[in-house]
């Protein structure tokens, strides 16, 4: 018998076959989880296919915040083996954890018998057979709700809301297997009790990073998008092609990248605050599109949420390697803004800043998500709705006798912008390098010139305390980006209760940089971990090749496909702490 006293958190892995029904039953179990008082974190794995193959939902329960996902999984559940050894690397367990498994699916791969965890067998299918109508999910669930002392209700609360209206066989056929499920699992002498949650001091959501992607553009102004749906940035589109009419805007679904970016230019000349969204392969595609942005001070917003590449690559993975695109992709010298997001909830907060500082700066906006961030599924505290809504500086019709400065050399670098057909105020508007006025030129100082005025601006645009998240005091520091942020800040939370203080910083504006703001947040450091997720290091060669850096920066860099892990990096700092 296998038990364990209420901890912090719980991981579970649910795994089965398409159509086995571990994705909805993971997200029944956050929706129970959040009207229980829980923290969670829901992510998934699956292969690249369109339809069915293997799948695994991934839970990480608790009482207190949690932004990363664990080292290892406490309890495995698989419905059946198909494919599902596929998953090994991303399922690490341990001798502690549990795997239960369906006696009637076959042999239990060699992979996980291989780890020392300890296996037990549940007749998910037998059982379900037992109920009319009734699916081993649902058994699955009731399994998993038992082990860790979770109590049915919530759960019986949210199958009511899910299926009671649209079928009350179903919904009777559902809680009558949660039941059972329960009631097996407590024969089976194991147990990976969880801690009670906290008073909800705060209101919560259950959102996911893509629609937080999309609530941000709405809250930031944005009411016109045009984009082409690709994987793990559709549920952006699909948040915006219902949200957007709802607040006067319009969405479209065009042909392809190259279209969909040029639509977002042509929407904001017309006076919209507009964005697109894709993933790797298609912000290749729109990048002579962003170059058009930048030279005719045309403000847009494109958000990529990275996947693993090259070129097509694993479209269902996560990874960090689109930074030296998103950052020196464009030809020419050309300035513009990258920001990133480094939670769930920051999706909403970064790109309707993200809107806000392209809109006020008439520049692209390159918002890096990735698929960690945008395609899991959080409990979180309620974000606060903050005032930032994109602004542009409106243009003001010449006195009688003098001409419309489009690209004014202001002292800010930002020029007056007009809406098409305000009076007085007609220009030129292409790629061409071009006059104040707008007029085509070839002249080497007017060229000059909007360099500098088209750098000038982004680098002295005040950008607040929100160019990075810092937390913590030491002589450490752990410099990191995205969805790295969360394994990081629990690693730094770790190896302070060792005694090795670190602090965290973790960038959102990436472009431009801050120097001066980075060298005050490591003023006393002595030793930095940079933590990313690519195999050539890019935030490490970008850190040093654009910040002036106290000390030579340690890597903890590797590709995607597998998660960062909090236990990688508090192994480091230790080290380090030595």
């Amino acid at each position: 018998m296998t038990t364990s006293s209420g901890s912090g958190s719980v991981s579970i892995a649910m795994c089965g076959s398409g159509g086995a029904g571990v994705m909805t039953a993971a997200n029944m179990f956050l929706d129970a989880a959040a009207e229980a008082g829980f923290y969670a974190l829901f992510g998934r794995s699956s292969g690249p296919q369109i339809r069915g193959g293997e799948a695994a939902a991934l839970v990480r329960l608790g009482a207190d915040p949690i932004t990363s996902v664990d080292d290892t999984f406490d309890i495995m559940l698989a419905i059946d083996w198909q494919g599902v050894q596929r998953f090994a690397a991303e399922l690490p367990l341990s001798k502690s954890s549990i795997v239960i498994c369906d006696p009637a699916a076959g042999e239990v791969p060699e992979v996980y018998v291989k780890t020392g965890a300890r296996i037990v067998h549940l007749p998910m299918k037998d059982l379900a057979k037992t109920i009319p109508g009734g699916r081993p999910n649902m058994i699955a669930l009731g399994a998993v709700a038992a082990l860790i002392g979770f109590p049915v209700a919530p759960l019986t609360e949210v199958l009511g809301k899910s299926l009671k209206k649209k079928r009350a066989d179903a919904f009777e056929a559902s809680v009558a297997g949660v039941k059972a499920g329960a009631e097996a699992a407590a024969t089976l002498g194991e147990s990976k009790k969880l801690a009670a949650p906290k008073a909800k001091d705060v209101k919560r959501w259950t959102i996911t990073g893509n629609y937080g992607t999309g609530l941000g553009a709405i809250r930031g102004g944005v009411r016109f998008c045009a984009a082409y749906p690709i994987t793990p940035a559709t549920e952006v589109l699909e948040y915006l092609s219902s949200a957007l009419p709802k607040v006067g805007g319009v969405f479209v679904q065009a042909e392809d990248e190259l279209a969909s970016v040029n639509m977002c230019i042509g929407a904001s000349y017309g006076g919209e605050a507009s964005i697109t969204s894709t993933a790797g392969p298609g912000l290749s595609l729109m990048i002579e599109g962003l170059g058009l942005s930048m030279a005719s001070e045309t403000p847009v917003v494109v958000v990529d949420v990275q996947r693993v590449g090259p070129s097509t690559g694993i479209a269902t993975k996560c990874e960090q390697s689109d930074l030296n695109i998103a950052v020196y992709g464009l030809h020419g010298d050309a300035p513009h803004l990258v920001v990133a997001p480094n939670s769930i909830g920051d999706c909403i907060f970064t790109t309707q800043w993200g809107v806000y500082l392209a809109e006020a700066l008439q520049s692209p906006c390159i918002v890096l998500s990735d698929q960690a961030l945008g395609q899991s599924r959080g409990i979180i505290d309620a974000p606060a709705d903050v005032a930032f809504v994109g602004k542009r500086l409106q243009a003001v019709a010449p006195a009688e006798g003098e001409v419309f400065k489009r690209y004014a050399n202001t002292a800010s670098g930002i020029s007056p912008m007009p809406v098409p057909g305000q009076e007085g105020c007609q220009y030129t508007a292409d790629g061409l390098e071009h006059t104040e006025t707008g007029t085509p030129t070839s002249q080497a100082s007017d060229h000059d010139m909007q360099l500098d005025k088209r750098q000038r601006k982004l680098t002295s645009f005040d950008y607040g305390s929100h160019w990075a998240t810092i937390e913590g005091e030491g002589d450490i520091a752990v410099i990191t980006w995205g969805s790295c942020t969360g394994a990081a800040r629990e690693a730094v939370e770790r190896a302070r209760a060792d005694g090795v203080n670190a602090k965290l910083i973790s960038l959102r504006l990436i472009s431009p940089t801050r120097p001066e703001h980075l060298d005050a947040a490591l003023k006393g450091v002595k030793k930095i971990l940079v933590v990313e997720q690519s195999h050539l290091g890019q935030f490490t060669r970008y850190l040093r090749g654009e910040y002036d850096l106290p000390v030579k920066p340690e890597q903890l860099s590797r590709p995607g496909p597998l998660p960062m892990r909090p236990g990688e990096i508090h192994a480091r700092l230790l080290s380090m702490g030595k």
